[in-house]
């Protein structure tokens, strides 16, 4: 059974890890991207900021459906929340700012609101821990992408960092 504490927990440490690659990202390389038509790095990055705090938003204000054709006008209602961020700094600042402020909202609720169901944007009628669940999983993807990025450029992943430590300790 998935939980919300666990849920909110393992979304903070992909975000922290997310975060401390954009740091770890050097500022004049945020339009890096390996290929014509892909996301540049920060792009990655700050669609990762954008899209967890919009569908948590979504979340919060217990939007019914995702579905249809009004869904990209409720996004631009959420992503306009999003303060800019200029540089890796001020990226990874708000990327941690957002899911502490998030998770904390989000911990509020009770289980019944978990259990009440929604539909995303694809069709699919799921329960809002679900829904949740799904936004950690897209940030995990996007992260995924970043780490690549990084490697491409040279640099070692927080998550392979942290292993290698502890593996020497």
């Amino acid at each position: 059974m998935v939980r919300l504490e666990q849920t909110l927990a393992s979304w903070k440490t992909i975000r922290e890890d997310t975060a401390q690659a954009v740091e770890d990202f050097s500022a004049q390389d945020l339009d890096f991207k390996p290929a014509d038509g892909m996301m540049s790095f920060g792009e990655l990055a700050r669609h990762i900021l954008e899209a967890g705090h919009l569908m948590t938003g979504m979340l919060l204000d217990e939007v019914k459906s995702m579905a249809g054709p009004d869904f990209r006008e409720m996004v631009k209602k959420y992503v306009s929340q999003v303060p800019p961020t200029e540089g890796t700094g001020a990226l990874a600042r708000e990327l941690r700012s957002s899911v502490e402020k998030r998770s904390a909202e989000l911990s509020e609720k009770n289980a019944d609101f978990f259990e009440a169901e929604l539909t995303r944007p694809d069709g699919q009628r799921v329960t809002r821990l679900e829904m949740l669940q799904m936004v950690k999983e897209h940030e995990l993807t996007h992260r995924a992408q970043l780490f690549v990025y990084l490697r491409l450029k040279g640099m070692v992943p927080p998550t392979t960092r942290r292993r290698l430590a502890k593996a020497k300790a």
